[in-house]
């Protein structure tokens, strides 16, 4: 008898002691999986043609316009580092349009030789427009393009977009990309068909300020040191 009450003092909960509900039981916590971390997507702000999008705009939204360096007809250029290169790009226009057009071919990006095959191709159309129509009308259809290609290159404002910021109209025609590009393609044609000596020049400065000529690129030189002198020792 002594030894059954010994066992009942030994349990924890008598036999009469009702039983705990359940539900008061704290539930052991399910163990959370580790997940992996979250990698934030941060696609670089650069656009398909190598264009940098503008802070706060949406990734893949072409970046805003650029404005030119200098204006269509600033061709006696500014008093800055540029104003002896601007004088410079100013009498090239004027008296030897086809040296301008290859230089500036040869700085927007051209292989070796680039500038020979912009320039004799540029004084053929020259001549034979100054011969049969008494004016250069031959070469501007040749140089035009890279007019288009320098404004692409740097995202350049057209002169489409300019005429309608400066007068509010034509906003529904330059809403398509593809057709904007069109007028722009356009009106490159006509600058340099109206105003080909100003337009050379205004590409001119603009690739001086923009891009340094590739014949002015650091280059490794390998420097030979000569031996020094040496001392004949005393021999043993």
């Amino acid at each position: 008898m002594a030894m059954a009450n010994h066992e009942e003092e030994a349990r924890p909960l008598l036999s009469g002691t009702p039983a705990v509900a359940d539900e008061k039981l704290p539930k052991p916590t399910p163990p959370v999986a580790a997940s992996a971390p979250l990698v934030k997507a941060n696609p670089a702000p650069w656009t398909a043609d190598g264009l940098p999008v503008s802070h706060g705009s949406v990734i893949g939204e072409p970046a805003a316009r650029a404005q030119w360096d200098s204006s269509l007809f600033a061709c006696l250029g500014r008093n800055d580092e540029f104003c002896s290169s601007d004088l410079e790009v100013c009498l090239l226009g004027s008296f030897a349009p086809c040296v301008l057009y290859g230089s500036n071919a040869e700085r927007l990006g051209g292989g070796p030789g680039s500038f020979a095959n912009n320039c004799l191709p540029y004084t053929g159309l020259y001549m034979l427009g100054n011969m049969f129509f008494g004016w250069n009308c031959l070469a501007p259809w040749f140089s035009y393009p890279r007019r288009t290609a320098l404004r692409r290159k740097f995202n350049l404002e057209g002169s489409c977009e300019a005429f309608s910021r400066s007068f509010g109209c034509c906003h529904g025609m330059l809403q398509d990309e593809v057709r904007r590009e069109q007028l722009e393609s356009a009106c490159d044609l006509a600058t340099h068909l109206l105003c080909h000596p100003c337009s050379l020049c205004q590409e001119g400065r603009e690739l001086r300020r923009r891009m340094p000529h590739p014949g002015f690129n650091g280059r490794p030189i390998l420097v030979m040191m000569p031996p020094t002198e040496q001392a004949m020792g005393r021999g043993a």
